[in-house]
């Protein structure tokens, strides 16, 4: 049996999240095409009689400009330095390959683990254009292999995945069989509100916005959204409380799918000053 740690690192917005999707087989980080989503450290398991492949995704790399920020730039900074097997950079084959990119190059071929180089988001591009692609990304570093790859259409994923766990050592399961992340039920529900709000709010918003789970049980899900001032309170409500219903209808199947069963989802809406740079906040939200 091999098992080990892959971990996946990028500048943000490059697909890493849909990328751990597709690679553990079940929705586990949420998607948005806002930058940053990503706030947790988020571990996806793939498991096969033979493997167990755990995928750690990470905020993306970034200027720290308050203490969320500044939180999520020490849990990268962690989790490249703690033991893991192999690392995954993920380029985008839609935008130039550039000195953010190469930031993360230079972190990740330090730690003297394998590289496995990724150009994602290469549906519907012309094959002369990922070639291109394909050979800056190459210039990044000394790496172990180089895949093209579609997150969105799976494209290429089950190759990726295969070299993945070519790379990691001999040894027992590290997790349950049939466990597809360690994120806490709460902390998963919770995102998947914040996933539909990100989806319906325009840019003065998202990353305003956090989501924590206050009662659960079978029948209720009550989940409180958390903006930064009373203006951006009102845009998420929406007038007549439109903005808010709607990103309980796109939430509710996706909660519903997770728990498995019909639930009522109550979603309240409250400004919280500054909650991004609340500690005692922070800690609390898992953040």
């Amino acid at each position: 049996m091999k098992s080990g740690f892959v971990a996946v690192a990028g500048r943000p917005n490059v697909g890493k999240s849909t990328l751990l999707n597709a690679l553990a087989g079940a929705k586990i980080a949420i998607v948005s095409d806002k930058p940053h989503t990503t706030r947790h450290q988020i571990r996806g398991v793939y498991t096969t009689d033979d493997a167990q492949l755990v995928l750690v995704d990470l905020p993306g790399w970034q200027k720290p400009i308050d203490t969320l920020t500044e939180r999520m730039q020490v849990r990268v900074d962690e989790t490249m330095a703690s033991d893991v097997d192999a690392v995954m950079v993920v380029v985008s084959a839609r935008d130039r390959i550039g000195a953010g990119d190469r930031f993360v190059g230079r972190r990740v071929f330090s730690l003297g683990v394998p590289v496995v180089i990724v150009v994602n988001k290469v549906d519907r591009l012309k094959a002369g254009h990922i070639a291109s692609q394909m050979k800056q990304a190459a210039s990044l570093g000394n790496f172990h292999a180089l895949h093209p790859v579609s997150a969105l259409t799976g494209d290429g994923i089950d190759e990726l995945r295969d070299d993945l766990i070519s790379l990691l050592p001999e040894g027992p399961p590290l997790y349950p069989a049939d466990m597809q992340t360690d994120m806490p039920l709460e902390a998963r529900i919770a995102e998947l509100v914040r996933e539909q709000a990100l989806r319906l709010t325009k840019e003065e918003v998202p990353h305003a916005i956090t989501a924590e789970v206050v009662e659960l049980d079978e029948k209720l899900v009550h989940v409180r959204l958390y903006t930064e001032t009373e203006s951006q309170k009102q845009i998420l409500i929406g007038k007549g409380g439109t903005m808010v219903r709607e990103i309980g209808r796109g939430a509710r199947p996706h909660v519903e799918a997770l728990l498995g069963h019909p639930v009522f989802l109550q979603l309240q809406v409250k400004a919280s000053p500054k909650w991004r740079r609340n500690e005692t906040m922070l800690e609390r939200l898992g953040l």
